[in-house]
């Protein structure tokens, strides 16, 4: 009995010093998606948010608006992603107009028009600009806006190229 106590004793102080040896180094996370998955690959770690709409003039006598949203994440984006290989980066998704009725009614207030994100990373001091151009006709998909601004607390202020009424928005980049 006492020597089986010491196998015992033997092999708990054992296990003990292989678990405490053979502790895992951090690995790289790998890429990762936005939204949420439970396969490969994991799910990025994200903040979303909504801003108010954009209202433009648009090409010519054109009066526009635009709605806005998007994703703060940590990345690296997977390959068919939005924006493959991106990391501590916002998506911001521009969709042009608004249907009263539904997806397939008509579409009021869009207009062809360039969206600038203008940011300001709060905590690097960091700044930059993003610009896109979108089209009055696109309906299904939205227009897709990268801003790399590195990790941290982010301004972010989405405008035209032409007169328009800013949205503004603070979001945390992973």
């Amino acid at each position: 009995m006492k020597r089986t106590m010491h196998y015992l004793a033997a092999a708990a102080l054992l296990g003990a010093g292989l678990s405490v040896a053979a502790a895992p180094a951090q690995a790289d996370p790998g890429p990762c998606q936005l939204g949420w998955s439970n396969v490969e690959p994991r799910s990025c770690a994200q903040n979303s948010f909504n801003l108010a709409p954009v209202f433009t003039l648009g090409n010519g006598v054109c009066v526009g608006m635009f709605s806005v949203g998007g994703t703060a994440f940590d990345g690296p984006l997977y390959e068919y992603a939005e924006a493959p290989g991106a990391a501590h980066a916002v998506v911001v998704r521009l969709i042009p107009g608004f249907s009263p009725i539904g997806t397939w009614g008509p579409q009021l207030l869009a207009c062809d028009v360039t969206a600038v994100v203008d940011w300001h990373n709060l905590d690097t001091g960091q700044r930059g600009s993003a610009s896109r151009f979108v089209p009055a006709g696109q309906r299904l998909s939205p227009t897709i806006v990268l801003a790399d601004t590195g990790p941290g607390r982010v301004q972010l202020t989405v405008r035209t190229d032409r007169p328009s009424i800013p949205a503004t928005a603070e979001v945390f980049v992973p």
